[in-house]
């Protein structure tokens, strides 16, 4: 054998070859063979390569309903209708994109739920947390584009509206509204360029993922207990342990969503998106997907204009008060690693903190019901109080906690940890 070649021990003779020239198959038994994880990691650790796999749903329908989709205001709503009534399994490809949008984020909620109850942030996963938000916020930037594709009334007023809200920034708004509709209203140069980004930036968040990926098994995965394995008696191999667990999570989640997509296609679906857009005729109440409504609350959850008293000068106007908390409400979980400062990682052993989360989780639930009704009366003043909840918990709350409270005693391993609880 020649001495440059990687050296292969796999017996089919196919494989060896192309190993010794690649080291792809070597690579891939070292990553996801043989790859120690923590024994104790539960089915919320399944959530991530449940997300991938949707990621991977999304870019396979989203390529092949871009065949049929005509980008052009005259033409975008009925093309979407074509798709669904005309084109050899249309109806099929549109539902799973469509639906397949909701669950992706179900799991990517969880799997950040996960990561924050049980501190999945903290040293030395820091860049893995920041990389899982960057993830996020370029998801919620594709969701937002391709819910404007259907060109209906809701989703060309819900892109009219959002992008209006740029125009709240001083100076740099109105050029900054009219740079992302590509003129001066919501037109055919915004749907082309909403479209093209669409279908670009899956791509990026793969790319993306592959570095969060990338940097996972750099660090290796955090564990229930928080405490880092210290003897291969705390890890076991990635497969078949992990195989066959991830295997059976992404059943049952597929099985959900199929469910959904057959028995229940239109079921988070607002009824204005079987409506072409008209520009004349607004909504009389205009409702993002589901997943966008939290941070929608927290956006209209402003409503006075701070001011000079007794001048009438205002310093900082709702508007802009609420597009910035709207924003930093994300911006927030990149400090996470650094705002919880507690040397115990995992919430079982922080029981303040736990309770605190808990009351974070209510706090989003009850902002995504604020969010989805109109801005008046109980919603709106439901929105502020959970919008302040959600603020306090991360700026003043987990600073505190984290500081001050006596966690649980931690178990001495994993392997103990598992024995104990077995």
């Amino acid at each position: 054998m020649a001495p440059h070649l990687h050296t292969s021990d796999f017996k089919n003779p196919v494989v060896r070859w192309i190993d010794e020239r690649l080291g792809v198959f070597t690579m891939l038994k070292k990553e996801y063979g043989i790859f120690p994880m923590p024994k104790n990691a539960n089915y919320l650790w399944s959530f991530g390569g449940i997300a991938l796999t949707m990621l991977m749903i999304m870019i396979v329908t989203g390529i092949v309903l871009a065949m049929s989709y005509n980008p052009h205001v005259d033409g975008a709503f009925n093309s979407v209708e074509r798709i669904a009534r005309d084109v050899n399994y249309g109806w099929l490809l549109r539902y799973v994109h469509m639906n397949g949008a909701s669950f992706f984020f179900i799991a990517v909620y969880i799997h950040i739920c996960r990561g924050m109850f049980f501190g999945s942030y903290h040293r030395p996963r820091e860049l893995l947390w920041i990389v899982g938000v960057m993830i996020f916020l370029l998801m919620m930037a594709t969701a937002f584009m391709g819910y404007s594709l259907p060109w209906s009334q809701m989703s060309g007023w819900g892109v009219t509206v959002i992008t209006s809200l740029f125009s709240a920034f001083p100076l740099i708004g109105d050029g900054l509204v009219t740079w992302l509709w590509g003129g001066f209203s919501v037109d055919n140069p915004t749907l082309n360029r909403f479209f093209a980004l669409h279908f670009l930036m899956p791509f990026v968040i793969l790319g993306v993922v592959f570095i969060h990926v990338w940097a996972l098994h750099l660090t290796g995965s955090n564990n229930p207990t928080g405490i880092e394995p210290k003897t291969e008696k705390d890890t076991l191999p990635f497969h078949p342990y992990f195989t066959s667990k991830d295997s059976l999570a992404l059943v049952v989640f597929m099985t959900l969503f199929m469910a959904v997509v057959f028995f229940a296609p239109l079921a988070l679906t607002h009824a204005d998106h079987f409506k072409p857009f008209d520009a004349l005729v607004t909504p009389s109440h205009i409702v993002p997907e589901w997943y966008f409504l939290p941070f929608y609350a927290i956006l209209r959850a402003f409503t006075v204009d701070i001011a000079i008293p007794f001048t009438g000068i205002v310093l900082l106007p709702a508007k802009l008060q609420g597009v910035l908390a709207m924003f930093g409400a994300i911006i927030l979980w990149l400090f996470l690693p650094w705002l919880d400062g507690s040397k115990v990682k995992s919430a079982l052993y922080r029981p303040l903190h736990r309770l605190c989360l808990i009351g974070l989780l209510i706090s989003f639930i009850a902002l995504g019901y604020a969010g989805a009704k109109p801005a008046e009366g109980l919603p709106v003043v439901i929105g502020q109080i959970a919008t302040f909840y959600y603020f306090l918990h991360f700026l003043v709350l987990l600073p505190v906690l984290s500081r001050r409270e006596t966690p649980k005693a931690l178990p001495e391993s994993i392997s103990a940890a598992v024995a104990k609880k077995a």
